[in-house]
């Protein structure tokens, strides 16, 4: 009964439900307009379209060459993520195992190109890649992404590598282990969840990064979502429709990444991670 009253006796607490309701009706409705207009073949002033086809992905397929975008943007995602594990890896181990004068002050600097918006720190990063040649080709998509991925590897992998005990690894090392076989052989192994987990995170932020891909891409360079800013930006006459469907190809394949990003990491340790080394 107690209970029931609480509920009764606040509005707010029904003003911040309605609100959050009328967000995601909101958001479901722009996302559900786009679908829809990308199975549709006319749609003018009625409440769905006068017709339906699936042509205008394969349209749209061929009209934005599609192909090399997304290869691109896989070997792009496939490089991000393979430098940042091996530089985020060890240098999260020597954060989670090593004390030393200027720790704390050297973790929040690898927290600001996280919390720092992109574009604060993507237009003087572009002017020097561009100044050595790096941008406008793949290597410098990758040198900018790297920016934020390879703190986001060590913030991820450090609560990771603090809960392996480390008698386990004094253990090794009195029966003759060395320090590579200790790597390899112990941590490693332990290790393959958080890694998994920090490359599946760092995956999902490449694809979706804008701002850094957008400044030092090339015309060879482009990934998925640039090449979308492009097509919805470019002059001449395109179909809405085909733009639509490249929007939801690159939706669809957002929200596969967020799932298995879900499926392997919890969302909440690295905020509580955050959290604990900024007190």
């Amino acid at each position: 009964m107690a209970a029931r009253r609480a509920i009764v006796a606040t509005p707010a607490a029904w003003l911040v439900w309605g609100v959050v309701v009328a967000f995601f009706v909101f958001l479901a409705g722009v996302i559900g307009s786009v679908v829809v207009s990308s199975f549709g073949t006319r749609w003018f002033d009625t409440w769905l379209p006068l017709g339906w086809t699936p042509d205008w992905y394969a349209q749209a397929w061929d009209e934005f060459t599609l192909l090399p975008v997304l290869i691109v943007t896989l070997e792009v995602s496939a490089l991000v993520v393979g430098i940042s594990v091996l530089i985020g890896v060890p240098a999260a181990y020597v954060l989670a195992r090593r004390g030393f004068p200027g720790r704390r002050l050297l973790y929040l600097l690898f927290l600001l190109p996280i919390l720092m918006p992109p574009i604060t720190y993507g237009i003087p990063l572009a002017t020097v890649l561009y100044k050595y040649g790096f941008a406008g080709h793949l290597s410098g998509v990758v040198l900018a992404n790297l920016v934020p991925s390879v703190p986001f590897v060590i913030l991820t992998m450090t609560p990771f590598i603090e809960q392996i005990d480390p008698a386990v690894e004094r253990a090794a090392r009195m029966c003759g282990a060395g320090t590579r076989q200790v790597f390899v052989r112990i941590l490693a192994p332990l290790l393959v969840p958080g890694i998994l987990a920090a490359s599946i995170l760092v995956l999902v932020r490449t694809v979706g990064m804008f701002e850094l891909t957008f400044l030092t891409a090339g015309p060879d360079s482009q990934t998925l979502v640039v090449a979308l800013y492009y097509s919805m930006s470019a002059a001449g006459i395109r179909a809405q429709q085909s733009i639509d469907a490249m929007a939801v190809i690159y939706t669809s394949m957002m929200l596969v990444l967020l799932v298995l990003a879900l499926r392997f990491v919890n969302p909440t340790q690295l905020v509580a991670r955050v959290r604990d080394d900024g007190d």
